[in-house]
């Protein structure tokens, strides 16, 4: 039985402020949303998901790709921790688009979102049949059989998604130490005793992608393809209203969990790359999976069983990660009466106060993709699932009112305040931004921490209601309220 129900707690009042009411239960703490942002990028599932197709395309020098999406989607990241430090609500993108440009926009920004979740479910749950099929002893799978498997996975994550949340917690939190260190262990080992290559070569495509221009064409293919490895890091935004302390959590969630992920697959993928036998096959697409061949080759071929069971790990805790953010945006839907069935979206369990009527609908139709692809399945929903990330954060770029966050990129207040004074002075105010900031930068209080939202002892406080009001009318000037 599920029913709408009403909880007082942490951020009630916050929500009341934009018509809402606490449905949701406060359970997330700074760690347990760290690790959901981390599931849903999962380093595990980032490398191996594009290497490959990624090495095919540009060669080994595709490995500078890498460093490329992570200084532009870090960027993208700092925007989304402000962000959600200001409007921390259910539904991340889709209420940031709301409230910064309309119901119209955060409608369509959230819709794109919605479906590009869902096809990256059922990439995922695809993914994961193609490694888990070998576990079970199905050495040649058919098309039919990895559906099966992928729609058995999907119904293991719905069951863990709604059953309670201290269930999904658990599987993420051991399912991300579990891929962290494999991730790091690996690249470690392969780089101090299986080196076959030296570090010049990333500087070599090795004859891939052809003839031409070589920046403007395979690499930035390349770019493209590992765009898909660096995307999820605002996950941590879909659950807001169900994070303890939201406005200080969260942005750390968005901002560090890019961080850690993209910092692993940039090691790891190097040590891969130097430790691979014969790069020219290899970038000629001789080699079907360069990953395993390279492991096989330099730890044996009983690396294979384990190497396996950790994909499948990996790539599980990303499609839960996913189904949780995805299910959240369809309350946030339902809520606002934004989609059809929007009572039924909105409803919540009584013990655990999850929306199960949404997590159970994501199933279904994640699972209906499989009915209308043919049999290149994995690489048609990864091209979509890509495509459709960048169609739903592109922001038009729109100037917000200075309000007391709990985050701020601050950017154009230091740069005022250093034009203003001397460096004293500059380096006073810079301090200032660092204690505003203090979630990521701590730094000495000054005089003026009282305007960059510290209370009158100079301890952290949350924004007050007054403080709040520059953003309260803006977002009702442009919903029409």
């Amino acid at each position: 039985m599920v029913e709408k129900q009403r909880v007082d707690g942490s951020g009630a009042d916050y929500l009341r402020e934009f018509g809402y009411e606490q449905s949701l239960k406060r359970d997330f703490n700074l760690w347990s949303v760290f690790a959901l942002a981390i599931a849903f990028i999962s380093p595990i599932v980032a490398l191996y998901a594009i290497f490959g197709l990624a090495f095919v395309t540009a060669g080994p020098a595709f490995w500078w790709g890498f460093l490329v999406v992570l200084a532009g989607q870090l960027l993208v990241a700092l925007v989304f921790a402000e962000l959600v430090s200001r409007w921390p609500l259910e539904g991340s993108v889709y209420q940031w688009s709301r409230q910064m440009l309309g119901g119209g926009y955060g409608w369509f920004a959230g819709w794109a979102y919605i479906w590009t979740l869902l096809i990256a479910m059922a990439a995922v749950s695809y993914g994961t049949a193609t490694f888990l099929a070998p576990l079970l002893g199905i050495a040649s799978p058919s098309n039919a059989t990895l559906v099966l498997l992928a729609l058995g996975t999907l119904a293991f994550t719905t069951i863990a998604n709604t059953v309670a949340r201290a269930l999904l917690k658990t599987i993420i939190a051991l399912s991300v130490v579990a891929s962290v260190l494999a991730s790091a262990v690996m690249g470690t080992i392969l780089l101090l005793f299986y080196r076959e290559n030296s570090i010049s070569v990333v500087f070599s495509s090795f004859g891939a992608g052809g003839e031409g221009f070589y920046l403007t064409g395979p690499f930035l293919a390349s770019v493209a393809i590992v765009g898909w490895a660096f995307v999820g890091f605002e996950s941590a935004g879909a659950v807001a209203e169900e994070v303890q302390d939201p406005e200080r959590n969260v942005p750390k969630a968005v901002i560090f969990s890019i961080l850690i992920v993209a910092l692993l697959v940039i090691y790891t993928g190097l040590a891969l790359i130097l430790a691979i036998p014969d790069l020219g096959a290899t970038a000629a697409g001789e080699v079907e999976d360069p990953i395993l061949d390279t492991l096989a080759a330099k730890l044996g071929p009983g690396v294979t069983t384990p190497l396996f069971a950790m994909i499948v790990v990996g790539f599980t805790a990303s499609l839960l990660a996913i189904q949780t953010s995805v299910s959240r945006f369809l309350f946030s839907f339902g809520r606002d009466r934004a989609i059809p069935a929007a009572r039924f979206f909105e409803q919540v369990s009584v013990r655990d106060r999850l929306p199960v009527n949404a997590i159970v609908a994501t199933a279904v139709m994640a699972a209906s993709f499989f009915l209308l692809l043919g049999t290149d399945i994995y690489a048609t929903l990864v091209t979509f699932t890509t495509v459709g990330f960048y169609v739903a954060f592109a922001f038009p770029r729109r100037s917000l009112p200075r309000c007391p966050l709990a985050w701020s990129l601050a950017v154009r207040e230091v740069l005022a305040r250093a034009g203003r004074a001397g460096g004293e002075r500059a380096r006073r105010s810079l301090a200032c931004v660092r204690d505003r900031q203090h979630i990521l930068a701590p730094g000495k209080r000054t005089t003026l921490v009282r305007e960059l939202g510290r209370d009158h002892n100079g301890g952290p406080s949350r924004p007050s209601r007054n403080g709040l009001l520059p953003c309260i009318a803006q977002s009702n000037r442009v919903l029409g309220r």
